[in-house]
């Protein structure tokens, strides 16, 4: 089993330490690593003024897992500290094992279809709820990690009916918490509480609450959501891997009627949803997933992710850019492997017929470099 780097520090030479760049710490707070001070004892034993630690060592962002490179495979592993995770398997009524042509990239005819999977180790695919449909009260039983995408799962249970089910956990959802779905309407008690009437204010500071799942004309303007969906009595859709989330930035007002809702997605593309389409508040848990290093190319293979070979190391039979003396594509543009065009210039989107759902796209280079 893997050890963290944790260093143990006499108190002799402590201060010596403070004031340099030898510790690399693990899962230490950035408030602890703020007020960390050292005491100095001079030669007549009188205790002088305490040392701070410079200013560029206290942390102000966030902190990876790293290791002591014991093996070349650990040397330049990193990984996001998630220690609230289920350290048990998961819940078995609702997996179901991944088998067959799948896991290596192929259709239905047997034929490659996405390029560079196959392998890997077993896995078992969570069936997830994103539709959260059913009303009342759930409670969050557990976090767990999920081997079939980036973000976390919260495995939830009815409060009235016992029922079990997944759903993509919000990044600082933790076990114990409740949270509800007001897809199926707004409950009578709720509205007796407001006095009988639906106060749209009112209404926002009761709902509008870490995983719970409103539709999208009930969600505050400024809102982060996630798992966002685009049509009525459909499940999620958009922002539904780790760290992302939509800003609701608008509402389409027909008088008193709601008929669209504008939300901003992490790409920055602008679209308009449906004002009955879900949202779930908060932002899509493992916000730190981007930032892993795999450590090795074993891992990789881990995670059913085949080596990816760059068409100039080919021969001019497999790939245009292949063939030649030395590293050169024979003076022609980037291609894929099938000659189309990979940076630009080939366009495939229809002019006439445009995504009216779209408001504004979200922007594009065409393969140049973005301007600073």
């Amino acid at each position: 089993m893997l050890q963290p780097r944790i260093r143990s520090v006499c108190t002799q030479c402590r201060h010596h330490i403070l004031s340099s760049s030898l510790i690399r710490g693990y899962a230490s707070s950035a408030a602890a690593a703020a007020t960390t001070t050292a005491s100095v004892t001079t030669n007549d034993g009188a205790t002088a003024a305490t040392i701070a630690p410079p200013s560029s060592r206290r942390k102000t962002a966030f902190e990876m897992k790293t290791y002591k490179p014991r093996t070349p495979g650990v040397r330049h592993l990193r990984r996001p500290i998630n220690d609230h995770l289920w350290k048990g398997g998961p819940h078995r009524p609702l997996t179901f094992p991944k088998i067959g042509h799948g896991k290596g990239g192929r259709n239905n005819t047997g034929r490659i279809t996405v390029r560079h999977h196959g392998g890997g180790a077993r896995r078992r695919i969570r069936t997830v709820d994103f539709k959260r449909t059913e009303p009342g009260k759930h409670t969050v039983e557990r976090i767990e990690y999920d081997p079939n995408r980036s973000a976390h799962l919260a495995l939830l249970e009815s409060v009235d009916t016992k029922k079990k089910s997944y759903i993509i956990a919000a990044e600082g959802m933790r076990a114990g918490d409740v949270v509800e779905s007001y897809r199926s309407g707004v409950p009578k008690e709720l509205i007796a509480s407001m006095g009988g009437t639906v106060d749209p204010g009112m209404l926002a500071a009761k709902t509008a609450f870490r995983g719970n799942c409103l539709p999208m004309h009930m969600v505050p303007i400024g809102t982060q959501v996630y798992c966002v969906g685009s049509a009525p009595q459909r499940g999620a859709v958009f922002c539904r891997s780790a760290g992302t989330y939509a800003t609701v930035i608008a509402r389409d007002e027909y008088g008193s009627r709601v008929r669209d809702v504008t939300v901003r997605l992490q790409s920055g593309e602008i679209r308009k949803v449906s004002k009955d389409a879900c949202a779930t508040v908060g932002v899509a848990s493992n916000p730190h997933w981007q930032f892993r290093q795999l450590g090795k190319a074993g891992r990789s293979r881990w995670l059913n992710i085949r080596p990816t070979v760059r068409g100039v190391a080919m021969n001019a039979a497999d790939h245009p850019h292949g063939g030649g003396r030395g590293k050169s594509k024979g003076n022609v543009h980037p291609v894929s492997i099938w000659g189309t065009p990979a940076k630009g210039g080939y366009k495939t989107r229809k002019k006439r017929n445009p995504n009216s759902w779209v408001v504004q796209n979200r922007p594009r280079n065409h393969g140049k470099r973005r301007a600073k």
